[in-house]
């Protein structure tokens, strides 16, 4: 007979812990021994369920010393748990899952991050159903008795998404997240039902590897008509910047100006890296379908194919965190680290 499964619960704040101030009517983090009471259902599941609590905060306030704590404490608890879930507020959930997909290497036990759009305690809520969702998959596990998901994953209303493929694409919507460029890992209806191929399947070392050092010197340009040389100049000049995601138009491209390429290309020359990623919420970065594609290109720019922004940005802290050079930071950033992006070959 299996043990039951044993899953940690991470609860860092956001809307499904959150409850109404009587005064205000204004919405505040609560504790999680709130969360749990209005979850009776929990008890059916027959697991075994632990948690931590961080002191609870808005979404929007997440930093870099929060992800630090959430991938110690999966670290710290690695062995003694089946699986972890995360609850976390909506705004930065994107963020927090790209950038605990880096942050942990050789990741063999699912990671499940989860949220809400209406507090858990409402009368009608998507907060109850998650939470439950997201544990069910915690503990899901294969035929052979190993975890289903080896991976970060944002799980939501109907569907569990890649952690560092997804971007939340709606404030009111209960599918509030969507991944453009890579199916889902699972479909949620009557029954949670698995996409195997989508799933992670790389073969890991047994021994959790986890990264607390992330540098913050990035920062992202987007590019809009009207954009002068003055700004973008001063943009590229910010002090002690290490890194730049460039949102460029469509399948990459930007303008030809001469200043413009020429900015460009003078801060890649002095050991910045540019990270070149689409506005577009479908598609990627293909710097050989147009002129200004290439000629971009041709600066130094990085091509980004697929990523989304918040992988992007999260990626590059984390291998600038590793303390490797800026060239060696370039050609990482287009090699895939926890299926963050897909390499397309074009003839």
């Amino acid at each position: 007979m299996l043990a039951k499964p044993r899953i940690l619960i991470i609860y860092t704040g956001g809307t499904i812990g959150m409850i109404e101030d009587p005064s205000t009517k204004a919405l505040k983090p609560y504790d999680f021994s709130h969360l749990i009471d209005n979850v009776p259902k929990i008890k059916m599941l027959d697991y075994e369920i632990d948690n931590i609590q961080f002191n609870p905060i808005d979404s929007s306030d997440m930093d870099l010393d929060h992800w630090k704590l959430m991938a110690r404490a999966i670290a710290e608890n690695y062995e003694n748990y089946d699986g972890f879930v995360v609850l976390h507020g909506t705004d930065t959930m994107a963020y927090t899952a790209s950038a605990l997909s880096f942050m942990l290497t050789n990741l063999n036990k699912p990671v499940i991050i989860t949220g809400s759009q209406l507090p858990i305690g409402e009368v009608r809520t998507d907060g109850e159903e998650n939470l439950i969702t997201a544990l069910q998959i915690a503990a899901a596990r294969d035929l052979y008795g190993a975890p289903t998901v080896r991976e970060v994953a944002i799980l939501f209303e109907n569907y569990l998404w890649r952690g560092n493929r997804a971007t939340k694409r709606s404030a009111d919507n209960f599918n509030a997240f969507k991944s453009n460029n890579y199916p889902a890992l699972a479909k949620i209806g009557l029954g949670i039902h698995f996409d195997l191929d989508a799933l992670n399947h790389v073969e890991r070392p047994s021994k959790l590897v986890t990264h607390y050092e992330l540098d913050p010197h990035v920062m992202a340009i987007d590019l809009f008509p009207g954009l002068s040389e003055k700004v973008l100049r001063h943009m590229l000049n910010t002090p002690d910047i290490k890194g730049i995601v460039l949102r460029t138009y469509g399948t990459g491209n930007a303008p030809t100006w001469g200043w413009f390429v020429e900015a460009l290309r003078e801060t890649v020359e002095r050991g910045v890296v540019i990270l070149n990623v689409t506005q577009c919420v479908n598609g990627g970065v293909h710097t050989n379908r147009y002129e200004s594609g290439e000629i971009l290109a041709g600066t130094g720019v990085v091509p980004g194919h697929d990523l989304t922004f918040e992988a992007a940005i999260t990626k590059m802290m984390f291998l600038f965190g590793l303390g490797i050079d800026p060239k060696e930071v370039a050609r990482r950033l287009v090699v895939p680290i926890a299926g963050e992006l897909t390499l397309v070959h074009r003839h």
